[in-house]
């Protein structure tokens, strides 16, 4: 076949020009008479002129020119990958004593059009003239030759072969077969002298259009001796052998390299197959391909592949031996018509494709094994039933199968329709035919033998194109941007909140101003006011010109404003009440701010230039704050809560980590809606902010709004360092809408970071076992020098022995099986994420391990408490127990009511080395469980431990009542009270206590009913000069019942079962703790208190200096005014 120049139409014409060659040597010395031909797809193309060839020259100028078509269709754009232009130089040696010239062939080159399929219109290249008799070494790269004859090409086209449109639409596939490895005795047979030459082929089918399939044939696989693995770095063969040069046979760029078995993406990747990996890729004998073979896809054809693989994953590899005689003479391949071929040592293995899907990806390689044969299987694998090399074998196949590609009919291989049809049509049925599909397929054995020794192949598939383009982080960003926009940075100075606050200093600076000017127009400017001065008479006189002057008046209207946005801003309340009752809790509150900011002002404007060596107001910090936070939301007080999580909103506007941790106080109350917009805030401070991203998307999981909840979640994903559970929740959503491809890479993605993560524990647990032995042998060294040796006695080592045998007699397993569902787990039971959780729960009871630690925990937050007992009761048995289940386990008797068992697990959780993880709350509940049955000194002790680790307001409120009640009782001394009426010392010492720890606590929360309940109580033990109701006004006039001091200290020695200090969940504290509710600030008892200033009951080291106390004297008749 011989191409012509004729250019038709909507064709597109590749010009190829030979411009010269270089190092050109004849076969004997003078001059060369050579000329070049050129062949494409097994016609030729044309031929040079003959050209005359100076030894001497260092080059010749051939000028050879061949312009042929190129139609714009895929078979042949899909022939341009792996059909390259074949140039061969011939010279032309005279014969003296005949007419005719003797041609000898001097080497070959290959020309590349792939290019063009990337887009180039032209290029120039070099290409290398092998020798046609050289062959190259066994396995390896041909040794390079000096000054090898070279070829100048330019290629080029008349037009781009793909528009951007196709070039961005389209794909091209490079299939790489490897190597098979421990082959049956059916191969080994194979080698010696005497036993014919085998070869294997192999064969796979892809699609490249709609309409077509393309079947990628193997057919040159060598069989190798064992003893040494294969070359890194060896070079890729070109998919046509038979008309190439042996130096041609290689591709002149890629290479192979070895892949550690835990990145392959394949079977046979587990520690367990390591070892036979490693002996059978070193020892044992295979067959070795190292091809690849290109094909092109349009963008029809990678739709196509994109849907076939998700219709099925798996797709099917078939491969057989046959003798080289018979491959040549195409005995193997000319069967009768109505026979089914039998086909030897016919494996097949099943390529997972399904990781092409994931987003991003181009590239799997993974070893697979081969197992035998079976229509069967092939049906249930890759729902199919037709064998491509039965096809293949057939008389009557497509004439292009001669060679490694062809293009096959979609029919060819489609779906079986019929199955009895397809086992009727075959006639007199062979030992490998196919029975029935409900049956088997009888195996011979050369196909079994597959199975038995466990073969395998290595392949690897490259896209230049993903299937699935993975989404940039940039645009993952602007997506989270569009649904959450980010909330503009604050200038530099304060903010609206500490500008209100600073507004109302100010106003309260000129209310005194004026009220000072009025003060000097009635009573002069003396300092010191005289000893029968009435204050009340001259309060009442200043008040009288107050009013007359409208300077009264003016300070009230003057004053609104900053109030207002006092409101506004730093309470953040900008609603309308609904409810009476709300609204006096408000004001109540609004009323002790606006005193305490007015003290402050007050005290500013006044100790100007006085040196202040006293300690500055009680100011929680942060971590203060976030604790008590957090206790309130354990206990169940959540208003409080709120208060706090507010606090740290006003004072870190920018920080998201306050708005998370109050979206999970939310989460805990059930109100999503309001958690959502604390998530959403805190992302619109910090648009990288992780935990917040993740709770984002589970609440739109949640609203079953999934494409949401992907976009949250992937961003978190992109995000630095990538967080294990983030990729885990992206996969549970996936999962949830049978993504099943999609959910698989994320949870790979989590396996391989939580991989990661234990072997970096590992690292750092060996470097600290390192320090520590050497520690130790250090110790061991000085204690030789100084302690004598002694002999241990039989009883000693007897015992030892006993001791040994009793730890060692039942092992148990470990109690939580570490897994990326369990650290989700535990993400999600944190931030009450219940049905996620759920989710999350379900995947993990489906995989081996103990699950019975993290299902309690769930049913814990279901609040089935009898069903998370009867879990972990099963659990203790079966494992080994740690401190964070005999903790939960005490949480769950405390809140079915038995208080006994609580007690004991509470008890156990807290002799273990490690503590558990909220032992805050283990020790308030178990503190709460001792006050109840009396226990007193336990109960201080575990309220210590409390108060050492974590104090708070409840801990030293703990403390306080069981040093009240555990020596206040009547019994608990002989004589408390001495014959001249004192306290008995040893009461007054624990009275003592008792107040220290109580007022600790009002340092902490000074709103806190049971505290000045309790301190009101100690003064009249005490009885101190103060007047009980002083204390008492700090509660306010509801809070205790008006009854006589002795019938307020008897209400007071009854059990406490709904103290803040028992932790009960919202709606069980008892009406002693409803408190807060009926304090009201603006009762006269309030305000007496706050007249008082604590002096009597504060500690010395908040107390105020003497210069503060003569400064409330000062001001005490503007202290009236503004009460």
């Amino acid at each position: 076949m011989e191409y012509t120049d004729e250019k038709t139409e909507n064709n597109f014409d590749i010009k190829i020009t030979i411009t010269r060659a270089t190092n050109m040597h004849g076969k004997k010395a003078g001059n060369v008479l050579s000329f070049l031909r050129m062949d494409l797809n097994g016609g030729m193309l044309g031929e040079s002129e003959k050209r005359t060839v100076d030894p001497t020259a260092e080059y010749i100028e051939y000028d050879f020119t061949r312009t042929f078509p190129c139609c714009n269709e895929v078979l042949s754009l899909s022939d341009i990958p792996h059909k390259p232009v074949i140039v061969t130089l011939t010279e032309v040696v005279p014969e003296k004593k005949k007419v005719e010239a003797k041609s000898i062939v001097l080497g070959q080159a290959v020309i590349d059009l792939l290019p063009l399929l990337q887009g180039e219109c032209s290029f120039s290249s070099t290409v290398v003239l092998h020798a046609t008799h050289a062959a190259p070494e066994k396995g390896s790269t041909p040794a390079p030759v000096t000054k090898h004859p070279t070829l100048d090409v330019c290629v080029s086209a008349s037009a781009p072969l793909l528009t951007e449109e196709q070039l961005s639409t389209s794909n091209l596939m490079k299939v790489s077969l490897e190597t098979a490895y421990s082959l049956p005795d059916t191969f080994n047979q194979s080698f010696g002298p005497t036993a014919p030459q085998y070869i294997c082929t192999a064969v796979m089918e892809v699609p490249c259009t709609a309409e077509k399939d393309q079947l990628l044939l193997f057919s040159e696989g060598q069989l190798k001796a064992g003893g040494h693995r294969e070359d890194n770095g060896r070079q890729r063969k070109r998919p046509h052998h038979a008309h190439l040069a042996p130096g041609n046979h290689f591709l002149p760029g890629p290479f192979f390299h070895t892949q550690p078995i835990d990145q392959e993406d394949g079977e046979l990747t587990s520690l367990e197959d390591r070892e036979f990996r490693n002996e059978a890729e070193t020892l044992l004998n295979r067959v070795s391909w190292d091809t690849e073979m290109p094909c092109f896809l349009d963008a029809e054809g990678v739709t196509r592949l994109r849907q076939k693989i998700t219709e099925s994953r798996f797709w099917p590899l078939e491969i057989m031996k046959s003798t080289i005689a018979n491959e040549k003479s195409g005995a193997t391949s000319k069967l009768q018509a109505d026979e089914d071929p039998h086909i030897p040592c016919h494996g097949v293995a099943f390529i997972d494709m399904g990781r092409l899907l994931y987003p991003g990806v181009t590239h799997i390689r993974g070893a697979y094994s081969i197992q035998p044969y079976s229509s069967t299987l092939l049906l249930n694998k890759t729902r199919r039933n037709i064998s491509l090399l039965k096809e293949h074998l057939k008389p009557g196949a497509s004439k292009d199968r001669s060679g490694t590609t062809t293009c096959s009919a979609k029919t060819n291989t489609g779906k079986a329709k019929d199955t009895k049809g397809h086992v009727k049509g075959t006639g007199n049925q062979s030992i490998s035919s196919v029975t029935d599909l409900n049956g088997s397929d009888p195996i011979p054995p050369d196909r079994k033998a597959y199975m038995d020794f466990g073969t395998y192949i290595i392949i690897e598939i490259t896209l230049t194109n993903p299937l699935i383009p993975k989404t940039s982080s940039e645009e993952l960003a602007r997506r989270v941007k569009a649904l959450i926009p980010p909330r503009p940075l604050s200038s530099g100075g304060p903010n609206k909140a500490e500008r209100a606050v600073l507004n109302f200093h100010k106003q309260v600076g000129n209310v005194v101003k004026h009220i000072l000017e009025q003060y000097e127009e009635l009573f002069g400017t003396r300092l010191k006011l005289p000893n029968d001065c009435n204050q009340e008479l001259m309060m009442a006189q200043l008040m009288g010109a107050l009013n007359v002057s409208g300077r009264y008046f003016a300070f009230k209207e003057q004053i609104k404003p900053t109030v207002v946005k006092f409101v506004r801003d730093k309470m953040q309340q900008t609603d309308t009440f609904t409810e009476q009752q709300d609204l006096h809790e408000f004001v109540s509150k609004l009323y002790v701010d606006l005193v305490d900011e007015m003290h402050v002002a007050l005290n500013k404007i006044y100790s100007n230039g006085m040196e202040d060596d006293s300690p500055d107001e009680i100011h929680l910090s942060t971590s203060h704050l976030k604790h008590f936070a957090r206790e309130a939301q354990l206990i169940g007080d959540y208003h409080v809560a709120v208060q706090y999580y507010q606090e740290l909103v006003v004072r870190h506007p920018r920080d998201p980590s306050h708005k998370f941790e109050w979206g999970n106080l939310y989460m805990q109350t059930g109100d999503y809606m309001k958690a959502k917009m604390c998530f959403h805030d805190a992302v619109a401070v910090q648009q990288s902010h992780q935990p917040s991203l993740m709770m984002c998307g589970v609440l739109a999981a949640m609203f079953n709004d999934f494409e949401q909840a992907e976009t949250f979640l992937e961003r978190a994903t992109s995000i630095e360092p990538p967080s294990l559970v983030a990729w885990t929740l992206l996969g549970l959503v996936q999962d949830s809408q049978n993504k099943s491809i999609l959910a698989e890479r994320a949870f790979l993605e989590a396996k391989s970071l939580l991989k990661a993560k234990e072997a970096s524990n590992q690292t750092h647990k060996a470097e600290e076992s390192d320090v520590d032995e050497e520690n130790e042998k250090q110790k061991g060294q000085e204690e030789e020098k100084t302690i004598p040796p002694t002999s241990h006695s039989p009883n000693m080592k007897q015992s030892d022995t006993e001791t040994g045998d009793t730890v060692h007699s039942d092992p148990k397993e470990k109690v939580i099986s570490k897994s990326i569902y369990t650290e989700t787990l535990e993400f999600l039971l944190h931030n009450y994420a219940l049905e996620m959780a759920e989710h999350a729960l379900s995947k993990e009871l489906s995989s081996k391990g103990n699950h019975s630690f993290h299902l309690a925990c769930v049913q814990l937050l279901r609040a089935e408490y009898c069903s998370a007992i009867v879990t972990l009761r099963e659990a203790l048995l079966r494992v080994e127990p740690v401190a964070d289940m005999w903790a939960l386990d005490g949480h769950c008797h405390y809140l079915c009511g038995s208080f006994a068992e609580a007690q004991g697990s509470y008890e156990r959780s807290l002799d273990f080395p490690e503590q558990p993880s909220d032992t805050h709350l283990v020790l308030l509940r178990l503190g709460s469980i001792y006050l109840q049955e009396e226990k007193f000194e336990q109960a201080k002790v575990t309220y210590l431990q409390a108060c050492e680790k974590s104090p708070s307001c409840l801990t030293w409120l703990g403390l306080g009542i069981s040093c009240y009640r555990g020596h206040g009782r009547a019994g608990a001394y002989p004589s408390c009270h001495r014959a001249g009426g004192g306290v008995h010392p040893e009461l007054l010492e624990e009275l003592w206590i008792a107040e220290e720890a109580l007022t600790e606590a009002n340092h902490l929360n000074n709103q806190n009913a049971e505290v000045w309940a309790y301190l009101a109580l100690i003064c009249l033990r005490r009885r101190l000069r103060t007047p009980p109701n002083q204390s008492r006004g700090g509660i306010g006039p509801k809070a205790l019942p008006e009854t006589s001091p002795v019938d307020g200290t008897r209400a007071f020695r009854r059990p406490h079962r709904g103290a803040p200090t028992t932790g009960h969940p919202a709606g069980a504290a008892g009406t002693q703790c409803q408190l807060p509710s009926q304090l009201s600030p603006l009762s006269p008892h309030a305000n007496s208190g706050r007249e008082a200033g604590y002096t009597l009951n504060w500690s010395p080291a908040n107390r105020r200096a003497h210069k503060q106390i003569t400064v409330r004297t000062q001001i005490h008749i503007q202290f009236k005014i503004f009460s």
